[in-house]
């Protein structure tokens, strides 16, 4: 494979020159699901004590998100396998699978049972029996979701300020579904927390039970936006959503400076996984070979394409004398907003 072009830049979407970012996401996973899992028994049992609505609601956003954190798990790990016979452009598609099924799960098992409780509870006159409990809880919540939000936000910044995006739009775009889905609900979870916190407060300073309830609603409704969101942004890299400028301008680069391509006349990407592309591109090869030499060398192109991190596979064809050729500055359009896009 040829060397670099020497810009000092990372790939696209990695966050070290040459290496995927697997390893810390696979931490940001991790460091969400025990959160979760000992604020989902902490609130479940605080929701018992107190039958507080919105405490329920919290309970429900946490079973949720534990849930949520296995499925990220299994897709990590499903999404990582390396590519077979009968997978050849690798199993990287998985991890958007398995994270589309946890962002139906918050959306079931968070966001419509807290607005369900929430709207039966709005005529109740139960009386909590204990605020503080739901108090103390809340706060143990707001610290482990913090932390688990710090670092799911550390990677996201890091990552961010790679590829010059504002960290909201890097983990809106990044083809990472497990890190945008921890960062999201983390987010979520924090403004869970305060709305809660209101709700309870404002219960126990009127007496009037209706504050608890629509903090119920309120926290159903703010799972169910971001449930919404995560399942729309996998589906769109189920389907096909193309890749940024940066990406296509940084495969074309690594195209051009083979040396035994002389130009590019075809390119297209299509996302197969997390910082994963498989690439498909029309080439003129230097030198006049006879057909049997040139398909030898093409494949041996081909190999040395797919040692770049970024290609997962690579199909290279040749060019037809009517074909323009591509360069790596009319990937770049000024009016796009895209030519610091992540990968």
């Amino acid at each position: 494979m040829a060397e670099s072009s020497g810009s000092g830049e990372s790939e696209p979407g990695t966050s070290e020159p040459g290496q995927r970012d697997g390893g810390e996401s696979l931490l940001t996973v991790v460091v969400a699901l025990l959160a979760n899992g000992l604020l989902a028994v902490a609130k479940t049992a605080a929701a018992v004590l107190s039958g507080s609505a919105a405490m329920v609601a919290e309970a429900a956003h946490s079973w949720a998100d534990t849930g949520n954190e296995v499925f990220l798990l299994v897709a990590e790990r499903s999404g990582s396998r390396p590519r077979d016979e009968s997978h050849p452009r690798g199993y990287g598609r998985a991890t958007y699978a398995w994270s589309l099924i946890a962002g139906f799960g918050l959306f079931a098992a968070g966001a419509v049972v807290s607005v369900w409780h929430g709207v039966s509870e709005l005529g109740s006159d139960v009386e909590e029996t204990d605020y503080l409990i739901n108090y103390v809880v809340l706060a143990v919540a707001l610290v482990m979701e913090g932390t688990s939000f710090f670092q799911a936000s550390r990677q996201v910044r890091g990552d961010a300020r790679r590829t010059g995006l504002h960290p909201l739009r890097f983990v809106a775009r990044t083809s990472n579904p497990t890190l945008r889905a921890v960062f999201f609900e983390d987010l979520a979870a924090l403004i869970g927390i305060v709305v809660a916190t209101a709700g309870i407060g404002l219960h126990e300073l009127t007496g009037d039970a209706i504050y608890d309830a629509l903090g119920s609603i309120v926290i159903g409704i703010l799972l169910g936006v971001v449930a919404v969101f995560l399942i729309a942004r996998n589906m769109d890299y189920l389907v096909g959503e193309i890749p940024p400028t940066r990406v296509r301008s940084f495969v074309l680069a690594r195209v051009l400076e083979h040396p035994q391509v002389e130009r590019v006349g075809y390119l297209h990407l299509e996302w197969v996984g997390p910082q994963r592309v498989f690439v498909v591109v029309a080439v003129d090869l230097v030198g006049d070979d006879s057909e049997e030499h040139l398909a030898v060398r093409l494949r041996r192109v081909e190999r040395d394409l797919e040692q770049t991190p970024l290609i997962e596979d690579a199909v290279l064809t040749l060019a037809t004398p009517d074909e323009p050729s591509l360069t790596v500055e009319e990937m770049h359009d000024p009016g796009s907003g895209e030519p610091r896009s992540l990968g």
